[in-house]
């Protein structure tokens, strides 16, 4: 099956998410559409899926205009996506989520599961996911309830299978199974549309590649291109992709967490008993799949989370059952991995989430009275040295892009003297080019002697800034190894094994590294 997009533009408002844009996809080929956070990638998938009506221009199928009032039309035609954010009712089994939606009663009007159950062991089997119809969804791995999500498209006969950032919430090894599942959906003659904004992913499995920039295509990539070539096209300047940074020059253990533990009011550990310290000028890099505990252990140092138990201390002095200004006050900068609930306040100015931090204080202001000059000059100051993307220091933060306001969010997080510096998904949703300028000024926070604790689920991010990386899985701290552990363990240590028994499944001794 052909599918064509042809001039599709979508529109919100005074806003284009898609310019115009035209991409050919092939049946048996994997055709990658590569970009930034927020180029217009996942708004193009929703518009080829139904859920958005475009605003202009075509899908045709084998040369055919169709038209898609909703994601039914677009099954029905043979288009199936696996969404960023899976589509399962965790308390249903396999088998009941992959009938929802596609119910086959017999005669007697009742649901008939046994069919189901026999197309995904036929499945599961074909492209070896080793997926038990029967099993509960909540039971299951991530990456096994992506096969499920895979499942659910071959199901209703899937010709093209869109995956929208489908390596997001994997750990190395599953991300390694998903291509491979890949390859054979691909070499069995089903289209598969990959979006993705990693360069080692794309050019792992692509025939061919379509970059998107701010909405509109910029050009094609041979998956031969070198990943500086890729991050060029979407970027629009070249950018360099290593960061060169010097040893540590370690100095006291100034922060210092012990036996922290977390209660959910259900009753469930989040954390469980973790303890690790920090050096002043060093980072350590907590890695481990979205939703092992690292929310709640950023949260727990700022004073965010009830039910906390242990010791967290910076420089001799208890945090916990202070407030968060009494915290920040301290001398912790923090950055928040919901930048849009948390980072920023969006009907603020700039400006004032700038000083969001120290509005009560000199110099920005004098009693009970703030320097709006002051604070302008120091907006000025701070777009120009982050590249903040704004009409000007009075604009609305919530004006701003993802990414922009993830710049204002770091910006005005280290521009005081920090005791200790908390960066959660650091640079989450910003261009590759910032990416290399916020590193640099990551690690120049550490070089100041700051102990910096970065949380990030981009692995390649945790092993480019790390001194030492620490592994969280189910709440649990399973190991702290050095920032140059190689990635096949630190992946199975982000699936609950030891330091010790990923060394031993991988076959590399920790003498290797040396």
């Amino acid at each position: 099956m052909k599918l064509e997009l042809r001039g599709i533009t979508k529109r919100f408002g005074n806003f284009t998410a898609n310019d115009h844009i035209d991409v050919i996809v092939e049946s048996g080929q994997v055709h990658s559409l590569l970009g930034e956070n927020g180029a217009g990638k996942s708004t193009l998938m929703n518009v080829l899926f139904g859920l958005y009506e475009a605003t202009e221009g075509q899908i045709l199928i084998d040369d055919k205009p169709v038209k898609f009032n909703g994601p039914g039309d677009a099954m029905a035609a043979g288009i199936g996506m696996v969404h960023q954010h899976f589509m399962l009712v965790p308390v249903f089994t396999v088998a009941e989520n992959v009938a929802l939606g596609n119910e086959d009663a017999g005669a007697a009007g009742i649901l008939d599961l046994e069919k189901t159950r026999a197309r995904i062991r036929e499945i599961s089997d074909r492209y070896g996911f080793g997926v038990d119809p029967d099993a509960i969804i909540e039971d299951l791995p991530v990456g096994v309830q992506q096969r499920v999500e895979i499942i659910k498209a071959l199901v209703r006969n899937a010709k093209v299978l869109i995956l929208d950032e489908p390596t997001a919430v994997l750990t190395p090894q599953e991300t390694d199974e998903l291509l491979n599942i890949m390859r054979q959906l691909r070499d069995s003659g089903t289209a598969v549309v990959f979006i993705s904004h990693k360069l080692r992913e794309v050019k792992a499995i692509s025939d061919t590649i379509t970059v998107i920039r701010r909405g509109k295509v910029v050009g094609k990539a041979d998956p031969a291109a070198s990943a500086s070539e890729l991050a060029a096209l979407m970027v629009g300047r070249s950018v360099s992709l290593s960061l060169n940074k010097d040893k540590p020059k370690l100095g006291e253990e100034t922060f210092k967490i012990t036996d922290l533990s977390v209660l959910a009011s259900s009753g469930q550990l989040l954390l469980d008993s973790v303890s690790f310290g920090i050096s002043e000028g060093e980072i350590l890099a907590v890695a481990g799949v979205q939703g092992n505990g690292q929310t709640e252990l950023t949260e727990s140092i700022m004073g965010l989370m009830d039910h906390v138990s242990g010791s967290i201390k910076l420089g001799g002095k208890e945090l916990i059952g202070r407030t968060v200004k009494q915290i920040i006050n301290s001398g912790v900068g923090f950055v928040p991995e919901d930048r849009s609930t948390d980072g920023v306040i969006g009907t603020f100015t700039v400006a004032e989430n700038l000083v969001l931090n120290q509005y009560d204080k000199a110099p920005y202001a004098r009693g009970m009275n703030m320097k709006p000059a002051v604070m302008l000059k120091n907006a000025l100051k701070k777009i120009t040295e982050f590249d903040v993307r704004t009409q000007g220091p009075d604009a609305e933060a919530g004006t701003l892009s993802g990414g922009n306001q993830q710049k204002v969010v770091m910006a005005r997080e280290l521009s005081r003297p920090l005791k200790l510096f908390i960066a959660s998904q650091p640079t989450r949703g910003v261009d590759v080019g910032s990416i290399e300028f916020l590193h640099r000024r990551i690690v120049a926070e550490r070089d100041s002697g700051t102990p910096v604790l970065i949380v990030s689920t981009e692995l390649d991010e945790v092993v480019e800034l790390a001194d030492r990386i620490a592994v969280l899985y189910k709440g649990k701290l399973v190991g702290i190894v050095p920032g140059d552990t190689p990635r096949d363990i630190l992946g199975l240590m982000m699936a609950g094994a030891s330091n010790e028994e990923a060394e031993s499944q991988s076959g590399t001794e920790g003498k290797e590294r040396a």
